[in-house]
């Protein structure tokens, strides 16, 4: 480490773990990660001070799953890490990971009085992952508690966030559960979605091995309507969960669209995540689906357009652009996300639009149109519209649309034409019950609320554990 103390050192950590960026050239990366453990204390220990204990806890008032965050800052503040972690975990199944990947800066931190006061947040994420992460290292993450066997069970449809809290408290009371997913691994977006850079793997697959251990039958590579039909589930178990997500993008509605080089975000983000896991990939190794050397253009402004953009900052492409129909105060994405990948490289050019792509039999470059800002729309936000004449184009060797997703179309899939959909293709529910159109079959998550954040699926997923016992004590009586 040179003439560097670790105390110099300690003011500069990764960004990816929700600190301020910088490394020193002088560290090395042995060091660097010591140096980061250090930093992480101390911060948590000062962080979780500025908490002003105030009378209304607008912190966990926003947060989806309630959590008791001013309490567990408290504890850690004291030292009492094991406490805080207790009180954290009572909350959430998964702490650390919403640690990581919450968009804190419109949750919790968004509403701490500090910041109200002009002063920053308290970094209430990083707190929470400190102390998950602690739990871990230390063995204080028991094992799932079982509870007395009923001798009822319970199928989950996806092994996502939503599907997974439901399966561990369904486990808890003492039911037996199997849990079928399409992809060769679960946790589904944690796995496949989010990029390693926010949420490393290994912290998602110590979660499902958790679950294994406690019992509960994952049955992997498992497509509902191929492998068996939603009846035969239903006669194998006294309910069911669907908890699928939503995985179908939303298309590029432009010509060139099928050119060699234009991929969806999630199939992108997919194949770097399997990257990550050493899968061998034909498409990753020939260099579609990567974007080393490439100009990438993003087309989008949500949160998958910026894991997509600072993904293939990492890939090592030539130049990263991100095109957004709106400009930033309207963009739907995090605003600490967008400072990332700007501070990273990524060149966001607002106020544009998609013509058309074009290439001979690969994407050469995009026709990019100037928008403005309208009327108001139905939602109250200023409608784009074009700029007459007002065109460009933007030389392109990979185009990633990050436009969204929507339901895949599950009555049809299911081979289940009387399971009811709402008019956006999502499961209509009764939501006192959370009961879709079919007795027992209950649904939760992206599938019901379209696609949203991993914490609401997660609350979700605790919901429904509530209602799904309350109709298997009914039928258990019968």
């Amino acid at each position: 480490m040179g003439d560097e103390t670790p105390e110099k050192m300690l003011q500069f950590v990764d960004r990816d773990q929700q600190y301020p960026v910088k490394r020193d050239a002088k560290v090395r990366a042995l060091d660097f990660e010591e140096i980061s453990d250090l930093y992480a204390k101390r911060v948590a220990k000062e962080q979780s001070a500025r908490c002003s204990q105030c009378g209304v806890p607008y912190c966990s008032n926003h947060c989806p799953l309630g959590n008791h965050i001013p309490d567990w800052l408290k504890l850690t503040a004291e030292g009492r890490l094991r406490e805080a972690y207790e009180l954290s975990n009572a909350t959430s199944t998964m702490p650390e990971i919403c640690g990581r990947i919450c968009p804190q800066d419109r949750l919790c931190e968004g509403n701490c009085v500090i910041e109200f006061s002009g002063h920053d947040a308290v970094t209430i994420g990083s707190v929470e992952k400190y102390i998950t992460d602690t739990a871990w290292d230390n063995g204080w993450v028991e094992p799932v508690t079982v509870g007395p066997a009923r001798g009822q069970s319970i199928g989950v449809i996806g092994a996502g966030p939503a599907g997974l809290a439901t399966a561990e408290y369904m486990r808890m009371g003492g039911y037996d559960v199997h849990v079928y997913d399409r992809y060769d691994r679960a946790g589904g977006l944690l796995t496949y979605g989010i990029p390693g850079f926010k949420l490393e793997k290994p912290v998602v697959m110590r979660r499902i091995e958790r679950l294994m251990e406690a019992g509960i039958v994952f049955h992997q590579g498992f497509d509902v309507g191929r492998d068996a039909t939603l009846d035969q589930l239903r006669a194998k178990h006294d309910a069911l969960l669907v908890a699928t997500g939503v995985y179908k993008a939303r298309d590029l509605t432009v010509p060139g669209t099928d050119l060699a080089g234009v991929h969806p975000a999630l199939d992108y983000l997919t194949s770097s995540n399997r990257r990550g896991f050493g899968d061998d990939l034909q498409q990753f190794d020939c260099g579609d689906l990567s974007a080393k050397d490439k100009n990438v253009i993003v087309i989008g402004g949500g949160d998958t357009a910026m894991d997509c953009v600072r993904t293939a900052i990492r890939q090592g492409a030539k130049s990263v652009k991100c095109l957004y129909r709106r400009d930033r105060d309207n963009m739907p994405g995090s605003q600490r996300e967008v400072q990332n990948a700007e501070e990273e490289g990524v060149e966001f050019v607002w106020l544009s639009a998609p013509l058309a792509v074009h290439g001979s039999d690969k994407v050469e470059s995009v026709e990019v149109q100037q928008m403005r800002l309208g009327a108001p729309d139905y939602s109250g936000r200023r409608s784009p519209e074009p700029v007459t004449g007002a065109t460009t184009n933007m030389p392109a060797d990979l185009v990633i649309g990050a436009l969204g997703f929507e339901p895949d179309a599950l009555p049809q899939m299911f081979d289940a034409p009387e399971l009811t959909v709402t008019r956006w293709g999502t499961l209509l529910v009764d939501h006192k019950t959370m009961m879709t159109s079919l007795d027992g079959v209950f649904a939760a998550g992206d599938i019901v609320r379209g696609a949203s954040l991993v914490v609401w699926a997660i609350r979700d997923g605790r919901d429904v554990a509530e209602h799904m016992h309350t109709y298997l004590k009914a039928a258990a009586r019968k």
